[in-house]
């Protein structure tokens, strides 16, 4: 027997259309990168990006189970002296709730350039309206 490695050009992809309203933070994220790296395929090969594109409405519903809303923060540097800069995730999430959801789902793939390929592949909406209709995305429940 012979292993199958996917090769670039043979892969298919697919769109998935996910509505966050009502889920948990990190499980809906944990979801998503699994689609965009492809484990769900049976023709998944760890150095080959053969995942899908994911669409992800209703980002503004997304829920934090605890009291994460108010103690957990989002910390990003500028790399200048002083240039830490702090937010809590009411406030990102208030303000821009479709970056805590990339935030979420980033930290969830490689850290190298094929996990900065797969992100590429990802749409995160704040409301129910999205411009990928032509795609005809099928929709996921998770």
């Amino acid at each position: 027997m012979k292993s199958y490695i996917a090769k670039p050009q043979e892969i298919e992809r697919n769109w998935i259309l996910v509505d966050a309203k009502g889920k948990k933070l990190g499980r809906l994220a944990s979801e998503v990168a699994k689609l965009l790296r492809g484990k769900h395929k049976p023709t998944f090969t760890p150095h080959v990006d053969c995942g899908d594109h994911v669409i992800i409405i209703n980002a503004d519903r997304i829920e934090l189970t605890g009291r994460k809303l108010y103690n957990k923060v989002y910390r990003h540097h500028s790399n200048h002296p002083g240039g830490l800069k702090e937010v809590t995730y009411k406030e990102l999430m208030e303000k821009n709730p479709e970056k805590a959801v990339r935030v979420a789902v980033k930290g969830m793939l490689p850290k190298n350039s094929l996990g900065r390929k797969m992100i590429k592949k990802l749409k995160v909406y704040r409301g129910t309206e999205h411009n990928h209709e032509a795609q005809k995305p099928e929709v996921k429940e998770i």
